[in-house]
């Protein structure tokens, strides 16, 4: 069974249908579900959708209240799994950033790559490496 880790902008796609990329990415998730894969986040992935989901619209957020923002998160939460925070994933952080010389906003989403490395799921997405 194949385990994909969503990431924010995953999850931020499907909760907004008047994105350009809302059936792709929704058809997606029905398409591993389907398939008998596991769809799993993380807290830092629901921490940045809260932080992008509260920003005001000007500033490319949602300008969501809080509490349609909590609804969303209990929703994510009862669809997919949870993956919590684990005491190494710091060690493995701090090996890939300084390994591969990563600086400024990437060194907060490599977070998200040690993790996966930890508990050893397969992302289907976006190589945090080349971009």
């Amino acid at each position: 069974m194949t385990k994909f880790l969503l990431d924010t902008n995953i999850l931020l796609r499907s909760c907004d249908p008047k994105d350009t990329n809302y059936n792709l990415v929704v058809n997606a998730i029905n398409k591993i579900i389907i398939e008998g894969g596991l769809c799993y986040v993380t807290s830092q992935v629901l921490i940045e959708f809260w932080t992008v989901a509260s920003r005001p619209t000007e500033v490319n957020g949602f300008g969501w209240l809080p509490d349609k923002i909590s609804n969303e998160i209990k929703e994510i939460l009862s669809q997919f799994y949870f993956l919590p925070d684990n005491p190494d994933i710091f060690t493995n952080w701090l090996n890939l950033v300084k390994k591969h010389n990563i600086k400024g906003k990437r060194s907060h989403d490599i977070r998200i790559l040690a993790l996966h490395f930890y508990e050893m799921i397969y992302n289907e997405g976006k190589s945090f490496m080349t971009g």
